[in-house]
């Protein structure tokens, strides 16, 4: 049991690093939580028009998700301890102790958490996503439909097993996380990708 805390504490501070705010920093971007949405993500960071920060920030976040699962997987952790780690590195991006806990909305770092658990599960997620955001350049919509794909998809592959359970867990976080976007769409409010800050 020590053991384990140790590894999601491990997990949780992978998942704490704001690579957001360390990239818009790096760039001398304007810190993306205080622009746009305010949310410490790559999308934002996309925003300035930056497209190679957003792209390190995505990359970032990503693999901070995988990275804590694979280091806890290199000390000796179990496949359930493993993917607990990873749900404890998503929780750090949401609530980065980093940042007073005020963090990001986790799709990158879930990517990577699904990446780590099952990799055909984190393609068929990212692959939803590409199609929704690419129809309708929505990030938001786009996110809630990859977390709707993986939730089922982790059913069809993995019955109600502990993966099972930590993907609905993180995608239900995620969806939660993005229920302020969920009203901008039924409001025809959202902001589409591609859109620039405004000055």
């Amino acid at each position: 049991m020590e053991t384990l805390v140790l590894y999601l504490i491990l997990g949780y501070l992978i998942g704490s690093l704001p690579f957001a705010v360390i990239v818009s920093k790096a760039f001398g971007l304007a810190d993306p939580r205080q622009h746009g949405s305010r949310n410490p993500g790559a999308t934002n960071v996309l925003r300035t028009g930056n497209k190679t920060a957003a792209a390190l920030t995505l990359l970032g976040d990503s693999a901070k998700g995988w990275l804590a699962m694979a280091i806890a997987a290199k000390l000796g952790a179990g496949g359930t301890a493993q993917a607990l780690v990873g749900l404890a590195a998503f929780l750090g991006h949401l609530f980065p102790v980093f940042l007073k806990f005020k963090g990001g909305k986790g799709v990158a770092t879930a990517l990577g958490v699904l990446i780590g658990l099952d990799g055909w599960l984190a393609t068929g997620a990212a692959l939803a996503w590409l199609a929704t955001a690419f129809l309708t350049r929505y990030s938001s919509l786009a996110a809630l439909l990859a977390a709707c794909v993986a939730m089922a998809l982790a059913f069809l592959r993995h019955g109600s097993d502990a993966v099972s359970l930590v993907i609905v867990a993180m995608c239900l976080l995620l969806i939660w996380r993005h229920r302020a976007n969920i009203r901008r769409l039924i409001e025809g409010t959202e902001s589409r990708i591609g859109n620039r800050t405004k000055s």
